[in-house]
């Protein structure tokens, strides 16, 4: 039964509330890592820079903190793809996941592995990865010697791709550098990985991305986790489910999650590199109006990303040398400049290391695309961090 109907503008305020993006929230690092299904990570230092814009009083050393005691961990997960996420959400939910992992092995090295005994493969690499973390080469060249005559990074790409594997630090340490390097998540979380039950295990994973990011299409589902025939989970989930009219056509939604009024203020938000809140719709329009590529950049994600201004990706921005240089690519207000510039201060006193601040800027590439409404007009930008 539809419950009633939202607009993309109501959408795109139930959203934002959400991912915490409406005003920065007082709530620790673990718990906002959990509440949001996880975050984007093949940028090793995006996931500071976004959970920064998120919360409170948010330093780096609070995720650092949680890395190297292992409270979160870095792995592939949704769509095949690194992400930070509680060690519980990576035990509840690898599983879920496996198929994806092997289709995905399947064709970009079924060729390369044909003959090769995939159970012998993945117990000597167990083994290996036990004991200590390897990168894919190092794993390369410890396996090629049982297999001389196959390729030894299919062979590693294998192992990565059939064993739940972790990333141990120093990889997506703030301050630190290091290759990615996989270690058996069993034997980095010193505990056995008892499989959940699948059925509960994929309805949690609904719920929880509904939390985040709803209200919601199957779609939408099935384009952030990369798992498939998701339809027959929200049917057995039936009344815990509200059901609305939507711009692109049934949503779903959890009955008491927010769903705030869409005239409800949005500051400007800088986001990093590969922002879940960005690449996790199948139908991007409640936050991205235009048909624009989300950008996919090289680098360590801590010195560009994209902005929302007003709730919705209008700039992209780049650090260098201490200036952040924004760049809109649609005209904006001079008070969305302004908060947008005191914004942009405040991500220089967090993204610059100290004693680099020389030359400290924020610069505008367009400032000329200025439209400036009739002063009656015009309101005053809340300040909400």
């Amino acid at each position: 039964m539809t419950a009633g109907s939202l607009g993309l503008r109501e959408l795109n305020r139930a959203t934002l509330e959400r991912q915490l993006l409406l005003r920065r929230a007082e709530r620790p690092a673990a718990d906002a890592i959990g509440h949001l299904g996880g975050l984007q990570a093949q940028a090793p230092l995006a996931p500071y820079l976004g959970l920064w814009t998120r919360l409170s009083g948010f330093r780096p050393d609070h995720l650092k903190d949680l890395l190297t005691k292992r409270s979160v961990v870095r792995a592939h997960l949704m769509r095949n793809t690194v992400h930070l996420l509680t060690a519980e959400d990576f035990v509840s939910f690898r599983p879920l996941v496996q198929p994806l992992m092997e289709r995905g092995l399947a064709g970009a090295f079924g060729k390369n592995l044909d003959g090769v005994d995939l159970s012998e493969l993945t117990a000597i690499a167990a083994a290996l990865l036990g004991e200590t973390a390897l990168t894919r080469a190092q794993l390369a060249r410890r396996l090629a010697p049982r297999w001389p005559d196959r390729d030894p990074a299919s062979l590693a790409y294998a192992a990565t791709h059939l064993l739940p594997l972790v990333q141990a630090p120093p990889r997506g340490l703030w301050g630190s550098a290091g290759q990615a390097t996989f270690v058996l998540a069993a034997a980095w979380l010193d505990t056995p990985l008892a499989p959940p039950d699948p059925a509960r295990a994929v309805e949690q994973l609904v719920l929880r991305y509904l939390g985040a990011y709803g209200p919601a299409s199957v779609a939408d589902i099935q384009a952030w986790s990369g798992l498939s025939r998701l339809r027959e989970v929200t049917e057995r989930l039936g009344a815990r489910l509200r059901v609305f009219t939507g711009p692109g056509g049934h949503l779903l939604d959890l009955p008491d999650a927010p769903r705030p009024g869409p005239d409800v203020p949005a500051p400007p938000r800088f986001l990093p590199a590969y922002d879940n809140l960005l690449l996790s719709f199948a139908d991007r329009s409640r936050v991205i109006p235009h048909r624009r590529p989300v950008p996919l950049p090289p680098g360590h994600g801590a010195s560009r990303g994209t902005l929302l201004v007003d709730g919705l990706w209008q700039a992209d921005w780049t650090i260098a040398q201490a200036v952040l240089q924004i760049e809109p690519f649609v005209p904006m207000r001079a008070a969305d400049l302004d908060a947008i510039a005191a914004e942009g201060e405040r991500l220089l006193d967090f993204a610059v290391p100290p004693g680099q601040e020389s030359g400290r800027d924020v610069r505008f590439a367009r400032p000329a695309r200025v439209n400036k409404p009739p002063p009656s007009r015009s309101k005053p930008v809340r300040d909400l961090r």
